[in-house]
């Protein structure tokens, strides 16, 4: 019986794409054991799903548990994060271990140079590509993400006007520049009447509220209001979903919304659109192709565009935004 620890500290949407890694890792090796190394923060992602037999965390450092994953005795190591800190858990234990190729030097190239040298291929299959010793066949059923029964959020909880079905609009993001203008949200919003509810972090609270105040009252401001997994929940009972690129966009592909997604000045060719295999045409890609600043960065910037126009997302069409909320 395989004992396999596949490895991801952070952050939500990079762990949400783990799991068809962990699904097929669990059904496809015969009686595999499958545990999961990730940090604290990030562990509700993870906690009710099926195929985990046994789910670990740190807070900042490999060492905490050391000495606990040494007496598992793991066969295999499936390194999903490939940087110092899983090196020094490979090291430790000793066993066969696989990285996923994390495209390192061509992204640096097309940043720099705008050269793409990059594979059409989504950052899943590059995940999957570390159990090819076990002959995993993708099986094509996409995401997944379980939300405890206790983190269902009821219709009831929400205002009226908004349940009979509502679009959710993730408005969040770790960086400035792969979120959406406040002011384009806005304008968008005052041109429908669709009920919508705003989602995001309590760092996005104050910005949801303004966005609120200028829309209308069809403009259900959740940020902050619910935990991760309650976010889901609204997620999964949104009709469309509208998001930028951050991990509610991936936990919408995990339940096959329909998603609208907004990309700035990083670009879908870096391999992490919303995986929806069995179903693409669920995804809809906004961005401004052409320029020639873009992509400015593999990540992304915290305060402003390094060009200070901020093109790759001023320039995107507010008129086929509100076409997509209208179809």
């Amino acid at each position: 019986m395989p004992k396999i620890l596949i490895i991801r500290f952070s952050s939500i949407g990079d762990i949400v794409l783990t799991t068809p890694v962990i699904r097929m890792a669990k059904k496809q090796i015969p009686n595999a054991e499958i545990h999961f190394l990730t940090k604290s923060n990030f562990k509700s992602i993870l906690a009710s799903n099926p195929y985990i037999d046994k789910l670990w965390t740190i807070e900042n450092k490999s060492k905490e548990v050391i000495q606990d994953l040494k007496t598992e005795v793991f066969d295999y190591i499936v390194d999903l994060h490939h940087n110092l800190r899983t090196a020094s858990v490979k090291r430790a234990l000793g066993v066969s271990s696989k990285s996923f190729n994390k495209l390192n030097i061509e992204k640096w190239v097309m940043v720099n140079f705008k050269r793409n040298r990059l594979p059409d291929v989504h950052i899943v299959d590059r995940y999957l590509d570390t159990l090819q010793d076990f002959k995993i066949k993708n099986d094509f059923e996409g995401l997944d993400y379980f939300i405890p029964k206790s983190d269902e959020v009821g219709l009831n909880e929400l205002p009226k006007s908004h349940q009979n079905g509502y679009l959710a609009w993730v408005i969040g993001g770790s960086y400035f520049t792969k979120m959406w203008p406040p002011s384009k949200v806005v304008e968008c919003l005052r041109r429908v009447e669709t009920p919508i509810i705003l989602l995001g972090g309590r760092e996005d609270q104050a910005k949801g509220e303004e966005i609120r105040l200028k829309s209308g009252n069809h403009v259900f401001n959740a940020c902050g209001k619910f935990n991760l997994n309650q976010s889901a929940s609204l997620v999964k009972q949104a009709q469309k979903v509208l998001s930028n690129d951050t991990g509610l966009m991936h936990v919408a592909a995990a339940f096959n919304k329909p998603i609208l997604s907004f990309w700035g000045n990083t670009i879908p060719e870096f391999g992490m659109t919303p995986y929806i295999p069995q179903h693409p045409e669920l995804s809809k890609i906004m961005e401004i192709k052409g320029l020639d600043c873009r992509p400015c960065s593999k990540l992304g910037y915290k305060k402003n565009c390094p060009k200070k126009h901020f093109h790759c997302m001023e320039l995107i069409d507010v008129d086929e935004v509100v076409g997509w909320i209208l179809k």
